[in-house]
């Protein structure tokens, strides 16, 4: 099993001093956040994102995926905002054009995929004019991402417009695409009151990054592993089973004071369960 830690827990520090902590306590990869204060792709020159590789390339950390969910580096964005469902049409051309950059980016980080919001809050029209509205703006991702092969990864959240598996078999039926696949949030699917070994059963094909978390009392609070509820020896039993050879990423962004030990007891807690 391969580690990763998201820098969205080091938002204090700039992403030069957190991946060198990462690597420091243990992990083999990083999920970098593309946003403020790390990776927002207006301020990625072609000369930082070559000092990035370098430094990558030095510390022999590989980058897991580019976390593309939150847009607070826009004025006036935030965790969920600007959407692909927002009523204002400028409004998801600012995601349309943030994710295309990420993906261009994650081309020159040598990463696979990137993760996005599973279409966004669903405000200002029903669920299913949302959901053709969120397909209809993935689908002109597909270009750029088939020339740069690189994968779009939806993360089913509580309270979005995809919250649990059942949506997102829906979803995924319409989208027909190998571009398309899931990144696997153990702890939101959990939240949702799913067994999160079961969804990785059945979502094998498409599932190609893994979060990582714990959870009490199914109340979506990200806590360091090991401090929830969620029974992370079925979850490597089913990862193992379905033969996954991708990151598992340690997301605990709750614990902006202290990421790394919150990174270190997680690490080692996942470690020690993996090997019994």
């Amino acid at each position: 099993m391969k580690f990763a830690y998201s820098t969205n827990a080091f938002k204090r520090y700039t992403l030069e001093d957190a991946l060198r902590l990462i690597k420091e306590i243990g992990f083999d990869g990083v999920e970098i956040m593309a946003d403020h204060p790390h990776l927002y792709p207006p301020d990625c020159t072609l000369k930082k994102v070559e000092r990035l590789n370098h430094h990558l390339t030095t510390l022999g950390l590989k980058v897991s995926n580019l976390n593309t969910f939150t847009l607070t580096g826009y004025p006036g964005g935030n965790m969920h905002h600007p959407s692909w469902i927002e009523k204002d049409t400028r409004l998801r051309q600012v995601r349309y054009e943030h994710t295309r950059n990420c993906l261009r980016l994650a081309a020159q980080l040598g990463c696979p995929n990137i993760s996005t919001q599973p279409g966004g809050k669903v405000e200002d029209f029903s669920p299913e004019e949302s959901i053709k509205l969120f397909i209809s703006g993935l689908q002109e991702m597909l270009p750029l991402a088939l020339q740069l092969g690189v994968k779009i990864l939806i993360e089913p959240e509580p309270e979005l417009l995809l919250e649990n598996s059942g949506q997102f078999a829906e979803f995924i039926k319409q989208v027909d695409s190998s571009l398309i696949g899931l990144n696997c949030d153990i702890g939101h699917f959990y939240c949702a009151g799913e067994e999160p070994s079961e969804v990785i059963r059945t979502f094998r094909q498409y599932i190609y990054h893994i979060h990582i978390e714990d959870i009490k009392n199914r109340i979506h609070n990200h806590l360091i592993c090991g401090q929830g509820e969620i029974d992370f020896a079925s979850v490597f039993a089913a990862l193992k089973e379905i033969n996954y050879i991708g990151f598992i990423s340690v997301e605990l962004y709750p614990y902006q004071e202290n990421p790394v030990q919150a990174g270190k007891i997680s690490l080692e807690y996942l470690r020690k369960i993996i090997s019994v």
